[in-house]
């Protein structure tokens, strides 16, 4: 299994619809607002590393009002 913490900025005041869009997204497995550099973090699981790029990709990065991302891959075996 391939997981992935998405840590994203985005417009003010749009972090409730975004939280809600990614909580609707196959593979996300958790979501939290946050305090700091980072608006939400998110945690996606997906059984390869190709389909996991393909959520981060295709779904997450699409949303509108997302500013930024950045992903940060887990290392297999180290949990």
């Amino acid at each position: 299994m391939a997981t992935a913490y998405v840590l994203i900025n985005c417009e003010l005041g749009s972090e409730e619809s975004i939280i809600s869009q990614l909580k609707a997204i196959n593979g996300v497995k958790e979501v939290h607002g946050t305090f700091g550099a980072y608006d939400i973090l998110a945690k996606i699981e997906s059984p390869t590393v190709e389909a996991l790029r393909e959520i981060i990709t295709w779904k997450i990065r699409k949303i509108e009002k997302i500013r930024s991302t950045l992903t940060l891959m887990g290392i297999e075996g180290q949990s």
